[in-house]
């Protein structure tokens, strides 16, 4: 076996002399390696993160403050203290939470309800019924006119009032408390009813709790968020909706 010759390799020693500027560079180096493999780890956990996302309904319990969507269908809700219109024995009832002041509200009564009333409540096949959400922080009028209304109904003259005041939203709800009240009276005189007894009513809050009282079921129990929401035999119906959206879930609520 052929040797080879032995090769004396000698490498040479660094050696750091102890001067400041040396001194620096260690630290530095021993900082950026720290910072280095701290990136390297977070690196590798998004990797890791992205690899597997967390189901969407892992994500829903993760935030408690979320509230869960409303029910699409509400049992046990009432027509409330107001007369509902149609025959009382009708097969469908249908339940509006409602604003007077509220542009949608009155969107839905200029389109739909005339149909509405035309086709199934005068017919007798739709039981149809008014309650109170006056939104009350966007609408500074629409719990006093909420009232009004309850005081239009304490002489027999609830729809009437109700026709009017949406008639004539865009003249009343534009102004201050005191002035609106004041087109309501006007409105109640027109409707042959007696203005002294319907103001007072009004000023003294006769009717406030049972206004309250439709704002708490509609938050609490039927789960309302926006106005006009509609319940047809419990199932929900949110906004001004052309008449066709109503007639489809009337219809198949008629042949159950």
């Amino acid at each position: 076996m052929k040797k080879f010759p032995k090769l004396n390799l000698s490498l040479p020693r660094l050696t750091f002399k102890d001067t400041p500027i040396n001194a620096y560079l260690v630290y530095t180096l021993v900082i950026f390696a720290f910072l280095l493999g701290m990136l390297t780890n977070k690196v590798m956990y998004l990797e890791k993160a992205a690899a597997n996302p967390p189901a969407a309904a892992a994500g829903a319990a993760a935030n408690p403050n979320q509230p869960p969507p409303a029910p699409a269908v509400v049992e046990g809700l009432d027509a409330g203290k107001l007369p509902p219109l149609g025959n009382l024995d009708a097969k469908v009832t249908m339940i509006e939470f409602s604003d007077f002041q509220c542009p949608f509200c009155k969107k839905y009564f200029d389109e739909a309800y005339k149909d509405v009333y035309e086709k199934y409540v005068k017919t007798g096949k739709v039981k149809f019924a008014y309650r109170h959400f006056p939104l009350t922080s966007i609408h500074p009028n629409a719990q006093k006119a909420a009232e009004a209304a309850e005081c239009a109904n304490e002489q027999g003259k609830f729809w009437e009032f109700h026709d009017t005041l949406f008639k004539n939203q865009d003249t009343w709800a534009p102004k201050p408390a005191a002035d609106a009240e004041t087109d309501w009276v006007t409105y109640a005189g027109e409707l042959g009813m007696n203005t002294s007894q319907f103001q007072s009513c009004v000023d003294t809050e006769k009717y406030k709790k049972n206004v309250d009282d439709d704002a708490a079921v509609a938050t609490s129990q039927a789960q309302v968020e926006a106005t006009p929401t509609f319940f047809i035999n419990g199932t929900r119906l949110v906004g001004a909706v052309p008449f066709a959206e109503i007639q489809k879930i009337v219809d198949e609520e008629l042949k159950k």
